[in-house]
């Protein structure tokens, strides 16, 4: 009979997040070091999480004679994974990079900016609300290639342009329940309908959404003082 307990010990689930934790913190520093892209380091960090936990799965596998099919293990982890949503994501990314190369999206942001005379809130604003449309990744994505990132300014790495875009379109995402993977994947999970969400969720949403937008052109305009 097989023992009813967790596949990992006390030391060993701690290692494990201690690894995870510490291995995502150390992807930036990675990036620092190598100049090689994030994704570099976030694979580094996988292969090393990997192996520590397959050294912990072969140990458990001696002591209780071999005869424990563990279910947490990554290789039967892998075989679970839900394809069609990478290949979805996969497919989005190739069709921005496209977009990107011929000019498209460079042109696009040029004319939000003629459009709004150059007002970062009204850009991401609009961009906020497409996300809850398109997904934010492939959104996100696209604004990086409508937009340079600049050494000083409001383009700049750390700039206001950049902080808008990152609460934009990640919160307003949630306005539709079809904004983002996490929401597609609920509808299946809890059977939530697009009309239930729209009814219920979608107006506190957009409610939050915009006291955000307001809240950090306050704090711009009147703590930190700095004009756009």
């Amino acid at each position: 009979m097989k023992h009813d307990r967790a596949e990992f010990g006390s030391k060993q689930r701690k290692a494990v997040f201690a690894i995870g934790v510490g291995g995502l913190c150390f992807v930036p520093i990675f990036k620092y070091i190598t100049h090689l892209p994030p994704f570099v380091g976030i694979l580094l960090v996988l292969g090393i999480l990997w192996t520590v936990t397959e050294i912990f799965y072969r140990y458990e596998h001696r002591n209780i004679g071999g005869s424990e099919n563990f279910a947490k293990r990554v290789c039967n982890l892998l075989s679970r994974i839900d394809m069609s949503t990478i290949l979805f994501f996969l497919g989005i990314l190739m069709a921005v990079a496209c977009l990107e190369e011929i000019g498209v999206l460079t042109r696009l942001g040029d004319t939000l900016n003629i459009a709004f005379d150059g007002n970062h809130y009204a850009v991401t604003g609009i961009i906020g609300v497409l996300s809850s449309i398109v997904d934010n990744v492939p959104l996100v994505a696209g604004s990086m290639g409508m937009y340079p990132i600049q050494a000083t300014g409001d383009m700049a790495i750390d700039g206001i342009f950049w902080q808008l875009l990152a609460y934009c379109a990640g919160v307003g995402g949630s306005m539709l329940i079809v904004g983002s993977a996490a929401g597609v994947i609920v509808m299946g999970l809890e059977n939530i309908t697009f009309g239930w969400y729209m009814k219920r969720i979608s107006w506190i949403a957009f409610a939050g959404y915009m006291s955000g937008i307001l809240s950090y052109w306050f704090i711009r305009t009147f703590i930190f003082t700095s004009p756009l």
